[in-house]
């Protein structure tokens, strides 16, 4: 996980996750009840914050979600956004966040939450409150840190994580003056103290690199969860999970009685939401809009996304492995043409989004991918570049090599007209230079499942932000090891160069501007590259407040906000 809040492959541990990527963004701008003016731009959050007494206690909640993930570990390399959504209602929010990013403690959990510099070392205290147990009755204490430490600092261990920034540059965990306070000390002065456990932390039983591993695969686990509300029931085949208030919790009281995530695909969940089976539904395109513009009862929210839409190729497979045709593929691609059918009638504009590490928004931004001198739909040299990788045209315009034809196959997922279109407009842009591109659609649910086993060669898909620290995660993005780029492009020796001149620059700085100038030079093994950014648009029944109160994309920006205080108005 990454920065901020973004889209996406996982969840607590890092900042960055994987995520579907959504179809559209919208013209309105953020109002102050998410009434849009017909603005071209949509800036900050936009998620109708209350306080708790404005809110009735009791009620129901059912949100939709595109799949649920088979790996329900938020802090597992093979889980998604949709993993982390999912946790962050029951497993403990130990650190909060503000809409820009800033985090502080989460007073049901933490009495002290201290950093400061040691002996010439970077050193965080950790102090849980006396009350503070995972929901099987055990404490809550300096082995949840150390366990979450040991389970996200390497993959040389057992543990496959989602990223081990931060985690990495520790070199102890140790009991303070109580078994209750957690002492962390890094190897020198950590640039980014405020990250390592930022998205949570670790039930102890999770050191063990089986349980870690293999525990949370179609199952939830609320034994090793803690929190305002706790797993009630999980119909696997039916896609549903339902929460209920936590009779082990001891903070703020839950307003909800219940709340339910159901999983739908995008027609499905307009429908579901027209039909008032569903309490809120993401509303990214004109059609989608268009479809709910006259329900009453109901308002559309509009946010920043702190997600980055991307393409990426799998280097590993026989007809990408030569970066001659990577670089034709993505010179070839148009971005511009795809950005129009995906905000086909919408009023929005952006720049273009030229980095994962940063959003346009963020100080020291560099439009990273405009450095490599790429022109965006060159077909003319896309061509040339084939030639010199030896891939002849064939009579049927498709090229071929030794026998072999350029053939990729390309999955689309989910039932939008607008996701299945975006994904034709990039086989007729391939299509035209001699890919054979092979569109496949499949069903939303086998998202993560495909991203995560490769089952593809070319793949269109999101990664959200869950902070904004950017360079932080750096490693996550483009380490050979990496569990969410997934393109193959990355090498021990980038991963060398990553460390010497990027993580251990000694400000966050020079980090950020470091990892500026070298993305450029990633983004030129051509194995991903950033298409959009776009806003996040909700349609929710009027009266829902506090809404996406998760880590990763969302109507309030950077925020992680306490999910005991979603509710209804009074």
């Amino acid at each position: 996980m990454k920065q901020h809040k973004l889209m996406g492959a996982i969840a607590f541990s890092g900042a960055l996750a994987l995520a579907l990527a959504g179809c559209a963004s919208d013209s309105g701008n953020n109002g102050g009840e998410g009434e849009g003016d017909g603005a071209s731009t949509v800036t900050g959050a936009d998620y109708n914050p209350q306080p708790r007494e404005n809110l009735q206690e009791g009620g129901e909640v059912i949100f939709p979600i595109s799949d649920i993930p088979t790996q329900l570990n938020a802090f597992h390399g093979d889980g998604s956004s949709n993993t982390a959504r999912i946790a962050a209602w029951y497993m403990p929010q130990v650190m909060l966040q503000d809409v820009d990013g800033t985090p502080y403690k989460n007073d049901a959990y933490l009495d002290e939450w201290k950093i400061e510099e040691v002996d010439g070392n970077t050193q965080i205290t950790f102090t849980f409150t006396e009350e503070a147990h995972w929901n099987d009755g055990t404490d809550m204490d300096w082995k949840s840190i150390e366990a979450t430490w040991l389970a996200n600092r390497s993959y040389d261990e057992g543990f496959t994580p989602n990223a081990t920034d931060g985690y990495k540059s520790i070199t102890s965990v140790e009991q303070g003056d109580t078994p209750k306070t957690a002492i962390v000390t890094f190897d020198g002065i950590f640039a980014w103290p405020e990250m390592p456990f930022l998205t949570g932390i670790v039930h102890p039983a999770l050191a063990d690199p089986a349980v870690f591993n293999e525990a949370f695969i179609d199952n939830l686990n609320p034994q090793y969860g803690a929190g305002p509300y706790t797993v009630t029931d999980f119909d696997l085949n039916g896609g549903e999970v339902t929460l209920e208030p936590n009779p082990e919790w001891w903070g703020n009281a839950p307003l909800l009685d219940k709340v339910t995530w159901r999983q739908l695909d995008t027609t499905a969940a307009i429908n579901a939401f027209k039909n008032g089976e569903i309490d809120q539904v993401e509303t990214q395109s004109a059609d989608s809009l268009a479809q709910v513009a006259d329900m009453e009862g109901v308002v559309t929210y509009r946010a920043q996304s702190t997600a980055t839409a991307l393409l990426e190729v799998d280097s590993e497979k026989p007809n990408l492995s030569d970066v001659k045709v990577r670089e034709a593929l993505f010179t070839a691609l148009n971005r511009e043409q795809v950005k129009e059918v995906v905000w086909n009638g919408l009023d929005y504009t952006e720049e273009p989004a030229g980095s994962l590490t940063l959003f346009s928004f963020q100080p020291g931004y560099v439009d990273a991918l405009a450095e490599t001198g790429r022109e965006d739909g060159n077909v003319e040299k896309a061509k040339e570049l084939l030639d010199e990788a030896g891939w002849v045209e064939g009579e049927d315009g498709v090229r071929e090599k030794d026998g072999e034809k350029l053939t990729v196959v390309f999955p689309v997922h989910g039932d939008s007209a607008t996701v299945e279109n975006r994904g034709k407009v990039i086989q007729q842009q391939l299509n035209e230079v001699g890919f054979d591109v092979q569109l496949e659609i499949r069903p939303s649910a086998d998202f993560s499942d495909d991203y995560t086993s490769k089952n593809w060669d070319m793949m269109f898909l999101a990664f959200t932000s869950s902070d904004p620290f950017g360079a932080a995660w750096f490693c996550q993005l483009y380490c050979s090891d990496s569990g969410l780029n997934l393109s193959g492009t990355g090498t021990p020796e980038m991963d060398e160069r990553i460390h010497s001149e990027v993580e251990s620059l000694p400000t966050a700085e020079e980090q950020t501007a470091a990892a500026m100038e070298l993305e450029t030079e990633i983004f030129q093994s051509w194995g991903i590259i950033p298409m959009y950014n776009g806003p996040f648009i909700v349609t929710a029944k009027e009266g829902l407040a506090n809404l996406t109160p998760e880590s990763y994309v969302g109507l309030d920006l950077f925020g992680v906000l306490p999910v005991e205080n979603v509710g209804w108005e009074k």
